[in-house]
């Protein structure tokens, strides 16, 4: 029992620590966000509501500067002012916002968010249990090897949970008839928006998949969905 004490430790710390993550970020959007309330984007929104039979779809503007969408754990969708203002400026439409919002609606909906906190607090636990194995033959460096396994399976579990979402957003876009068309032209001018560099970065420890894999998986689903 005494050797699984430092494991079942860290799963509790994993279980602690994601709370009091959500937790803060929860505040943070609390003070930080309104309602969204542009005519345009609020049509497109009720286009997808009724397309999953909801009443509504509530969007949030979040109060920051980086270009990003986000699905928060408690299940409300926000998209950042940095989007909002190159919305305003013209450099994205707002079909291409719509396709931001149902990227983001398919994590709620897949339960990413709750799977995130199970899979956080594993790999704590696998953290702590390969370390204790390779301090044994590899005294000092079984802490480094052991997180650099767990930030490659971390990547892995973000990309493929990106991928749902992507696969999510094309079926509830093609089914509100908006298409997906907008999503994938959204992809093609997002590394020159943010500044990213994805190229440069290894995809095995990318959190998000290269833009070519995510168009041509767009591409697929919809040939597959409509053959």
């Amino acid at each position: 029992m005494l050797k699984l004490t430092p494991i079942l430790l860290a799963v509790l710390y994993g279980l602690a620590m994601y709370r009091f993550s959500v937790w803060r970020l929860g505040r943070e959007l609390d003070a930080k966000s309104t309602e969204l309330t542009d005519p345009v984007l609020r049509v497109m929104c009720n286009q997808m509501a009724e397309a999953l039979d909801l009443p509504k779809i509530k969007v949030h503007v979040y109060e920051i500067e980086p270009i990003n969408g986000l699905a928060a754990p408690d299940g409300r969708i926000f998209i950042t002012r940095g989007f909002m203002d190159r919305y305003k400026a013209g450099k994205v439409t707002a079909e291409e916002l719509a396709s931001v919002i149902a990227h983001e609606l398919g994590h709620v909906a897949l339960g990413h968010s709750r799977r995130r906190m199970i899979d956080f607090s594993g790999q704590n636990a696998a953290r702590t249990a390969i370390a204790m194995v390779l301090n044994r033959f590899l005294p000092g460096i079984g802490v480094l090897v052991a997180n650099g396994l767990m930030t490659l399976l971390a990547a892995g579990l973000s990309r493929k949970d990106e991928f749902e979402a992507d696969a999510y957003a094309s079926a509830l876009l093609m089914k509100a008839g908006i298409g997906t068309g907008p999503q994938i032209s959204l992809f093609k001018k997002l590394e020159t928006l943010t500044g990213a560099r994805g190229a440069a970065t290894p995809a095995w420890v990318m959190s998000h998949p290269k833009t070519d894999q995510r168009i041509a998986a767009i591409v697929a689903n919809e040939a597959k969905w409509l053959g």
